[in-house]
Formats: C-alpha cells, sequence, structure tokens
C-alpha cells in the first residue's frame, strides 16, 4: 500500500483588523503581522498609543488558528510551519494580497512595515516579493528566513527607507549565537544601513518602543 500526497486549490476566507479611521490626515499606514500565539484583535492594542489621526493600522490575521496552553480557552495563531512551507508562503502573500486590495492605501501615504517575532518572516517575505516602497522597514524580535538573498533588497532605497532591528536584551529565544547569526544576515541584505535598538526586556512588545519608531 503506498500514499500519495496531492494537492487541490480552493476559495478560503480570513479576517483582519484595522485601528482608527483612514482619513485624510492620515500621514502613515502601518502593516503589522503580529508573532505566534497572537490574535491580530489583542496585538492591535500595542499600537494606541500612535496619533489617531495620522496613524491607520493594519493588522492582517496569520490563518492557522489553535488553543494554547491545552486549556481549549483562549485562541493563538501560527503563520507557518516547516510543513510544506513554500506553499503555506505562497498563500500567506496572496492573503497579505487581498488584504491591501481590499484597503485601497493612497500613495500618498507613508507605509511603515512592521513584524514581532514569527512576524518578522512574514513581513520580510512580503518585502522581498512585493518589492514595497516603505518609509520604515521594523523587525521587532524576530529572524529573518534563510532563503532570502541580497539581490531580493536591490530594490530598496535607504537613503529613504529607514530600517529598525528591536529586540530585549533578555530575550529568551535570541541566544549570543543566534543573535550573532541574524547580524550577518541583516549587514548582508541591508547593506549595512539597519539601525539596531536594544532594550532592557524580554521576549516582549513595548507601546513606547513603537511610539519611537517614528522619531
Amino acid at each position: 500500500m503506498s500514499n500519495t500526497e496531492k494537492t487541490v486549490t480552493y476559495t478560503t476566507e480570513n479576517t483582519y483588523l484595522t485601528q482608527n479611521d483612514l482619513t485624510s490626515k492620515t500621514k502613515n499606514i502601518w502593516l503589522v503581522f503580529h508573532g505566534i500565539g497572537y490574535l491580530s484583535r489583542y496585538f492591535v492594542k500595542y499600537f494606541k498609543g500612535l496619533n489617531t489621526d495620522e496613524n491607520y493600522i493594519i493588522v492582517p490575521q496569520a490563518p492557522s488558528k489553535y488553543y494554547l496552553k491545552n486549556e481549549y480557552k483562549y485562541v493563538g495563531a501560527s503563520w507557518l510551519t516547516k510543513e510544506n512551507t513554500e506553499a503555506e508562503v505562497n498563500n500567506v502573500l496572496n492573503y497579505i494580497d487581498a488584504v491591501l486590495e481590499a484597503e485601497s492605501i493612497p500613495k500618498d501615504v507613508n507605509l511603515i512595515l512592521f513584524g514581532f517575532s514569527q512576524g518578522v518572516s512574514v513581513a520580510t517575505r512580503w518585502l522581498a516579493s512585493k518589492k514595497a516602497s516603505c518609509k520604515l522597514v521594523a523587525l521587532y524580535a524576530g529572524g529573518i528566513p534563510n532563503e532570502l538573498k541580497p539581490e531580493d533588497f536591490d530594490f530598496m532605497d535607504f537613503d529613504s527607507t529607514k530600517i529598525k532591528i528591536v529586540y530585549g536584551d533578555q530575550d529568551e529565544f535570541l541566544t549570543p549565537d543566534r543573535l550573532k547569526g541574524e547580524k550577518v544576515k541583516i549587514d548582508r541584505l541591508f547593506q549595512n544601513k539597519a539601525e539596531t535598538l536594544v532594550f532592557e526586556g524580554g521576549h516582549e512588545v513595548k507601546p513606547e518602543i513603537i511610539e519611537g519608531l517614528l522619531k
């Protein structure tokens, strides 16, 4: 008896969340990718300190939901796993495209790309795939996928796009060896143009750090 793994294509549906209103006063549109274990409606709370008139927040929702802590009470979500990653990346990128098409983002605003933890891998893959023009790329406490290469980011103008790397000095997931490896990737991919911000703390989101990214 043999098994054959096959593939089908079908239409699915997923939510996403926005915060504030998109108006003529909007200066910045944030495209935000949460970390593993979050739902978008809980992750968006970290952005409440931003000026509500000037900042419009778009928070896509990771598609793979599951119960946290085996309690069958609280729900979290994951973007990707090591299983069938290439196909899952394509699914996620298609979903993000659909979100942005639905939002009809104006061209005269600043696009800010933000990823936290696992969301960093999604943010950087999307950036490399879509060649988007961003005012700021903020990669917070996460790793950049190994398959990404310098030529994936050749389109970027580092005079007009700021790259900021953020992490806590007590982050249990960022060991010295991993930090060293990530620095090599960051310097290589972003031509030594990235600014690193280290705060006191662990693997956590600090709203004051987010607010400070605009300064």
